[in-house]
């Protein structure tokens, strides 16, 4: 089958680039809104029998950008492409991953029916919040991590006496995974109430960290209050640099202030969401996940094995 790259409006940068690795030109496609909202779409050329990626990140306008997707994985099954892989580096409402509470959705769930519903094959993404989203379809999915682009930024710079930190436990294992590659020691920050049940959470740290260079990691910075909470407590505890890291930046509501005015020598992202000029900070640094994107997308289209891209080299 021909391979072809279509992309919606809420990462070009990064399709771009994508499309740019592979040494392909991104397909001809129409793709805007009304005034009255609707969004409308045309795909430009034929794509009958064709290997069909669409690029769309989740990022914000969250909910358009969904749309976009869904109508234009529609707009190519019903043009007939022979597989229609949707490409979605970032995958909101990724926290709504479990009924945690009486008469709640799982939208992550609903999230995931509705791309097969509308006529995805299979689908590509980066660091879900939870791991298992991917059960929630019942179609293939390729799940990438990010995590050895941090490795290897940070094997670059040559951060010795280092400490891969965990801001809550919820992240511990990819902290771990990262401070084995790395070759580090790990550590974690609890949370936890006080005995009298009175007052804020405590945090304290579990492992050593004094005079060392930490590494704070997570698959995603929101508004930045847990990494900044982290952080501050590293500080306290005497550490001598703290780097925060994460795969997904979505740096929402006062997380831009926070990171900028917190004790962080770096925060490091990805730009698997865009960053607009507003977002930007200088202790901020960005690292692309384009060429990651296009060697899967390249194993998928050939068959090969996506998941040997993350195996060490015997």
């Amino acid at each position: 089958m021909i391979l072809n790259l279509f992309s919606g409006n809420a990462n070009p940068e990064l399709a771009n680039a994508i499309a740019d690795t592979l040494a392909l030109p991104l397909g001809s496609a129409d793709v805007h809104s009304f005034s009255n909202e609707n969004i409308f779409v045309r795909i430009n050329e034929t794509v009958r029998e064709h290997d069909v990626f669409v690029i769309q990140t989740f990022s914000s306008p969250v909910n358009t950008s969904i749309m976009e997707l869904l109508i234009m994985i529609d707009a190519l099954k019903r043009a007939s492409a022979g597989r229609i892989t949707a490409v979605i580096p970032y995958f909101a409402y990724g926290r709504t991953d479990k009924k945690d509470q009486p008469r709640v959705p799982i939208t992550a769930r609903l999230l995931a029916n509705l791309i097969e519903r509308a006529g995805a094959h299979r689908v590509l993404t980066i660091d879900l919040h939870a791991g298992q989203i991917e059960g929630f379809f019942d179609i293939p999915v390729d799940h990438l991590t990010a995590f050895p682009l941090f490795t290897h930024y940070f094997a670059d710079r040559g951060v010795d006496d280092a400490v891969v930190v965990a801001p809550d436990l919820g992240t511990a294992k990819k902290a771990r995974n990262l401070a084995e590659t790395l070759g580090v020691p790990l550590a974690f920050i609890e949370k936890r109430r006080p005995v009298d049940g009175v007052g804020s959470e405590v945090l304290n740290v579990i492992g050593d960290v004094r005079h060392r260079r930490a590494i704070l990691v997570d698959d995603e910075i929101d508004t930045g209050g847990s990494m900044l909470s982290a952080a501050r407590i590293l500080a306290a505890e005497g550490v001598r640099e703290i780097y925060a890291c994460a795969t997904h930046g979505v740096l929402s509501g006062p997380a831009v202030e926070r990171l900028r005015t917190g004790p962080f020598t770096e925060v490091i992202v990805t730009d698997s969401i865009p960053l607009p000029i507003e977002k930007q900070f200088p202790a901020l640094r960005t690292l692309s996940v384009a060429d990651l994107l296009a060697e899967a997308i390249g194993r998928i289209h050939a068959g090969g094995s996506v998941g040997a891209m993350f195996r060490p080299p015997r």
